[in-house]
Order: structure tokens, then C-alpha cells, then sequence
């Protein structure tokens, strides 16, 4: 896994995440892993977060483009299990349609090396609700160019494995780099509905 530095545009108005995020301690310079066939990303099972080295989490809705989604992130406890929760109002109002939490992998949106692994798996929790994950990658340039896959989330504990090959690309010819991934992202998507996603953990599986 290595990680190199390019720009890309990014949104602006993000929420504060300050205390929530940090990586594992004395692990400046590799992932927080306890199995060898998966580079794990993000765990929140722990009082405090553990995140990939250099990575951390982003939260904003459609209101840096004009639209009113309302969005908030947080740390929370559900069924037993620490998270982070994405919850709020999406709505299409005033041209809008989204609310998301969104990893990066350091300074300059710095890229991460997926392509060793064969995709990427999460345990979610959700409220009865479709889901899409978004990867930008080196190949994306306007905001709405990306690889999309759409998830149904109940409300339980569950794994969502997703290849790499299962992305849809978006606004994208090129297919979707795995050595190149700028962002991954979750989030409530263009439809009127109340939001409500949690994440326990995420990864990359071989």
C-alpha cells in the first residue's frame, strides 16, 4: 500500500469531526490490521477511532452547492456496537439531493492503493433505506464524476461486500482504478427521505 499526493476538488463547509478521529497509536507508518488478507481502513468498535494512517472522515450535505439537505455526523452506540452515524434530511429541494460522510487519505486528497485487494467491505447499520457508496478516483475530475454501487441497509448489524468490478462509473469512461482512490464515500441520495446510516467498520478484502 502506498499512498502519493494529487489535488482534486473538494467541497467546501464540512462538518467538524475534531476528537473523533486518530490513528492507532504506534502505527504511524502501517494500518490498524488484525487480519492479512484485508488492509482495514476505518474501525470505530474502540473509545476512540482507529484510522488508517494519514486517512480521516469528512461530513457535509448539498448545502455547499445551494441545496437545504441537513447533516449530521457523530459517534454514537447502537445495538452494542460504537460507530459513526450519518444522519439527516435529504431532500431535492433548491437543486439539491445528498448528505455524506466521505473518507480522504491525507493533505491534497492523497491517493490510496486499492489494487492488491479485490474490493472494499463495510458493517453497516440502517434504517430500511438504499445507500450508495461513491469512489472517486484519479480519473474523476468534476464533482459528479464517480464509481457509484447502491446498498440496502437494514436495521441490524450487517456486512456489505462490494468488488471492485460492482461500481458503476459515472460522468467516467475509464474503469475504475483500484491504485488510484482519492475518496470513498456514503451517502443518502437524491430522493426525499430521512437518513439514517451508521458504520462500524470498513475495509479492503482479497
Amino acid at each position: 500500500m502506498h499512498l502519493t499526493r494529487r489535488g482534486l476538488l473538494v467541497a467546501a463547509g464540512i462538518l467538524p469531526l475534531a476528537g473523533y478521529l486518530r490513528t492507532a497509536a504506534g502505527k504511524e507508518d502501517q494500518p490498524v490490521n488484525d487480519n492479512p488478507d484485508t488492509l482495514l481502513l476505518s474501525d470505530f468498535s474502540g473509545t476512540e477511532a482507529e484510522v488508517l494512517a494519514g486517512a480521516g472522515w469528512r461530513g457535509f450535505s448539498d448545502r455547499v452547492m445551494g441545496g437545504v439537505s441537513d447533516a449530521s455526523l457523530d459517534r454514537a452506540t447502537i445495538d452494542g456496537r460504537n460507530c459513526m452515524r450519518l444522519t439527516g434530511t435529504v431532500t431535492r429541494e433548491s437543486n439539491g439531493g445528498f448528505i455524506q460522510m466521505a473518507m480522504y487519505f491525507g493533505s491534497n486528497e492523497a491517493e490510496l492503493d486499492g489494487s492488491a485487494y479485490k474490493g472494499m467491505e463495510m458493517v453497516v447499520y440502517g434504517n430500511n433505506e438504499d445507500y450508495n457508496v461513491h469512489v472517486r478516483t484519479a480519473d474523476c475530475g468534476w464533482y459528479d464524476e464517480s464509481y457509484r454501487y447502491t446498498f440496502f441497509a437494514k436495521p441490524e448489524w450487517q456486512r456489505v461486500r462490494m468488488a471492485w468490478g460492482d461500481f458503476k462509473a459515472n460522468g467516467v469512461k475509464a474503469p475504475l482504478n483500484s491504485g488510484r482512490i482519492n475518496r470513498i464515500a456514503i451517502l443518502g441520495w437524491m430522493r426525499e427521505f430521512q437518513a439514517d446510516i451508521a458504520l462500524a467498520r470498513i475495509s479492503l478484502y482479497t
